[in-house]
């Protein structure tokens, strides 16, 4: 069902059901390893999927300033929903936002598990507990399952990078021009200016993405459980 999905949350929902026999197969070993493969797959597990999500949000924010280059496409976005809902909206964005298409390509390798990152190290744990204990026939269809779920997040990863963006800033803001000043009483204190580059998406959500993406990246200088 992963494979044929086209909305990007439900394609996370189906990619939890893969980490979940991963943290199933864990816990099923009953062993001192396994019992700390799975806390620590949880808890990896967990970080990836609150930065997944919150990037999905912080895009969403960023695309409000763009409007599609297929005028019929606009009707398309519900404002009241979540900006982001299918897979081919994210075509081309790293061309719109480099450092969060990075991000996102982050997080969504370390579910495939690719090293260094944070997610190829819990597989790696949930594995060797498992050939360790004999679950030589249970390790093949874990690894064989990881290797599917790869297809649809690299098909998702290669819509960002390799695709061309079907999106144009909206014409209003390429003029946008916002001129004022910040004064103390009758002392002008300093003169602002505000373009279309000006406008971000907020620092609480920029520092949390931050953190999360570095604790991602960053795992293999402590890989310990």
């Amino acid at each position: 069902m992963g494979l044929t999905q086209f909305r990007i949350k439900r394609l996370y929902a189906y990619s939890t059901i893969s980490h979940v026999g991963f943290i199933l197969l864990a816990l099923s070993i009953h062993s001192i390893e396994s019992i700390q493969a799975f806390i620590f797959y949880i808890m990896q597990y967990s970080i990836s999927n609150l930065n997944a999500f919150i990037l999905i949000i912080s895009i969403g924010y960023s695309l409000y300033c763009y409007i599609y280059n297929d005028k019929d496409k606009n009707d398309l976005i519900d404002r009241n929903n979540s900006p982001i809902q299918l897979i081919s909206q994210l075509k081309g964005y790293y061309y719109i936002n480099p450092l969060l298409a990075l991000s996102l390509s982050i997080t969504l390798f370390s579910f495939v598990g690719v090293p260094p990152l944070i997610g190829f190290f819990a597989k790696q744990m949930v594995l060797s507990a498992a050939l360790d204990n004999g679950y030589i026939f249970m390790t093949l269809i874990a690894i064989l399952t990881s290797v599917i779920s790869a297809v649809y997040y690299l098909a998702v990863i290669k819509q960002i990078f390799f695709d061309k963006p079907d999106y144009n800033l909206n014409p209003i803001l390429n003029d946008l021009n916002l001129s004022g000043v910040i004064a103390d009483e009758n002392t002008i204190i300093n003169k602002i200016t505000i373009k279309s580059k000006n406008i971000v998406i907020s620092s609480s959500l920029t520092l949390t993405i931050s953190i999360l993406t570095l604790i991602i990246l960053l795992f293999i200088f402590i890989p310990q459980e």
